[in-house]
């Protein structure tokens, strides 16, 4: 064969397999947290692309992602029609998710709808740059306007509209404990820093692991510390950090990070290697007796198979009754979702009393509505439900509440750093400096 035809046979190939791609056209679709890929042809495939509703979080493990099921199962019932795809993906206790979610929204390929953290998180990164849609219309239609407390309406709200349905309410402010190593240890649960530091020195004695901590993800240490905060600052000062009658250089500030280093003497060695569930399963396994967690935690024991005030206790952190760090979960419209009205019966759900029943008691978390049954709950959401009302609302930091995500990264980079080298004036320092470029 000369070498001419040679070449005419390479070129009809290739031209060959060029028009079967062009044939084809990609659609990616993630689809529990992985990517699959399907050549769409057909005016079926399209019509199937609308009639699925992608909805986005980081719930992938214990009660969270039971309760998100929960979720799926009322929304089905209600909408046979619709098949929905669990884009939910796992890692970073929802940093990865959320830089997934970020070049999605950005990148003008949005979920149909997505968990957002209520306050800054959902004002400054989504609504600010105008890709959701306002969803006040719903609100009215719906009549539950006042069926939310009004603090948390508006850490949903921008400019008078709101932007997403609050579904579940968190605290973070909350120390965990094993009832029957404490009861073991001879000791009551700490009621001021003093007596927890007491017990942390107590129990060091004893060849256990007083405090577990898991801050492989960065965002714990920060969890931590801004609950130090609320502790040194008390509420009024701790909510001024935010609106700029509190300023970062108050003493109160250093002297958290001067009790994050006396409490950091008692934590394990091998922190940074665990999730914050792994080190919530050291309590549960017996080898930690106190643990430093938002209430999602409580939905972890129970998805382990725990009861609330059976095997594991509680209290407010140490210095922060009356205070509530308040962390809301919720979901919103964005503007180019595939099926905007699909979308408005997944946030019917979300904002209806059964909807928000089923989930939370799953989840360990409590409903954002004020007008649930509180018989359905167990005793320590029976608890938060009465503090969520009665008790001063603190944003929070780690969680997106508080402050733009910038300032955010930049603490978690300040306060990381501080676990590894226990240098507080340093810290101290480098937290004024982030205040004064990301807050003013």
């Amino acid at each position: 064969m000369s070498n001419f035809k040679k070449v005419i046979m390479v070129l009809t190939l290739l031209i060959g397999i060029s028009s079967a791609i062009v044939v084809g056209s990609f659609l990616f679709m993630y689809k529990t947290g992985e990517i699959t890929i399907n050549f769409s042809k057909s005016k079926e495939d399209k019509i199937l692309k609308e009639e699925e509703l992608e909805i986005f979080s980081w719930w992938t493990g214990g009660g969270e992602a039971q309760g998100l099921e929960a979720l799926f199962e009322i929304f089905n019932q209600k909408n046979s029609d619709m098949e929905i795809i669990n884009a939910a993906i796992s890692g970073g206790g929802g940093s990865s998710a959320k830089a997934v979610l970020k070049t999605r929204m950005l990148g003008g390929n949005p979920p149909d709808s997505f968990q957002v953290h209520g306050g800054s998180e959902l004002i400054d990164t989504y609504v600010r740059a105008g890709v959701m849609e306002p969803i006040t219309n719903l609100i009215n239609e719906l009549g539950i306007k006042d069926k939310f407390k009004q603090e948390i309406l508006e850490m949903c709200s921008y400019q008078g509209e709101v932007y997403a349905i609050p579904l579940a309410v968190h605290r973070g402010n909350i120390l965990w404990y094993n009832k029957s190593l404490l009861k073991k240890y001879n000791l009551k649960p700490p009621t001021n820093f003093s007596s927890f530091l007491s017990s942390l020195e107590e129990l060091s004695k004893q060849g256990i692991t007083p405090l577990s901590l898991g801050d492989k993800d960065r965002w714990p240490a920060t969890h931590i510390f801004e609950s130090l905060l609320l502790s040194t600052l008390g509420p009024k000062a701790y909510n001024g950090l935010w609106n700029g009658n509190t300023s970062f250089s108050n003493p109160k500030v250093k002297e958290a990070l001067v009790r994050f280093n006396e409490i950091l003497r008692y934590t394990n060695q091998d922190h940074a290697a665990l999730s914050w569930q792994d080190s919530a399963r050291r309590l549960y396994e017996g080898k930690a007796v106190f643990n430093i967690m938002g209430d999602w935690e409580e939905g972890y024991f129970k998805a382990l198979g725990w009861e609330a005030d059976q095997e594991f206790g509680w209290s407010n952190f140490p210095g922060t009754k009356g205070s509530f760090m308040v962390i809301v979960d919720s979901f919103g419209l964005p503007k180019e979702a595939a099926n905007p009205e699909s979308t408005k019966s997944w946030l019917k759900v979300i904002a209806s009393r059964e909807g928000q029943d089923v989930f939370n008691q799953i989840k360990g978390s409590i409903p954002s509505r004020i007008d649930v049954d509180k018989n359905k709950y167990d005793l320590y959401m029976k608890e938060a439900i009465d503090d969520f009302s009665n008790n001063i609302l603190t944003p929070s930091i780690a969680h997106g509440s508080a402050a733009p995500e910038n300032f955010m990264v930049a603490l978690d980079d300040v306060i990381n750093e501080f676990v590894s080298e226990r240098n507080i004036e340093r810290s101290f320092n480098n937290i004024q400096d982030i205040a004064d470029k990301y807050l003013k």
